[in-house]
């Protein structure tokens, strides 16, 4: 276990985390064994964690077109995009484990049009990477390329906001110098 600081700014001791913040953190931490640094380290400005949370809550555990494994993929593809380690190596242990598949995130992080998909699911990912890249080069023939494939416009909106809420994240943990906890490295690979 790396002793390293999990964030350039000041990250307040669990006991002095407001109790809303403070018991879905424990909650996570009974449920897998520890507590994600992402919120240990955004949890200095509460109210922007709050808010952060709902919006990702909203997108990556409502009903969707996309499973819950397709949204992880946008944002490991994405996060390998903006070079973003803390959200790579975590979101690649949730697609791990959610995909049942120990080598997608390492794929998609890394070439994401070589990575092991579906179709469907390169056309998704590649419209992603475009979008967090490349976001002036959007256009309607991209948009309508998501829906030959099927995709419906709740479809695309959903790999759009995702996209862009993890660009934020993305850059947040870049401020912060966020650091992965040890657990996700190793966290569905086995």
């Amino acid at each position: 276990m790396s002793e390293a600081p999990i964030s350039t700014f000041p990250v307040p001791a669990l006991d002095d985390i407001p109790e809303d913040l403070r018991s879905m953190m424990i909650g996570i931490q009974e449920k897998t064994g520890f507590i994600p640094n992402v919120f240990l380290a955004l949890s200095h400005r509460p109210e922007e964690l709050r808010a952060f949370m709902a919006y990702h809550d909203a997108l990556m555990e409502r009903d969707s077109g996309l499973t819950k494994a397709e949204r992880e993929m946008i944002v490991v593809a994405t996060s390998g995009a903006n070079s973003c380690m803390y959200c790579v190596v975590a979101h690649g242990a949730i697609l791990r484990i959610r995909a049942k598949n120990p080598l997608i995130a390492d794929q998609l992080a890394v070439d994401p049009l070589k990575a092991d998909l579906e179709s469907k699911q390169t056309a998704m990912i590649s419209f992603a990477v475009k979008l967090a890249r490349t976001p002036e080069a959007v256009d309607a023939a991209d948009h309508e390329s998501l829906r030959d494939h099927g995709f419906s416009d709740d479809d695309i909106w959903d790999i759009g906001a995702i996209t862009g809420l993890f660009a934020m994240s993305n850059r947040l943990a870049h401020l912060a110098s966020m650091r992965p906890n040890d657990e996700f490295f190793t966290m569905g690979r086995g």
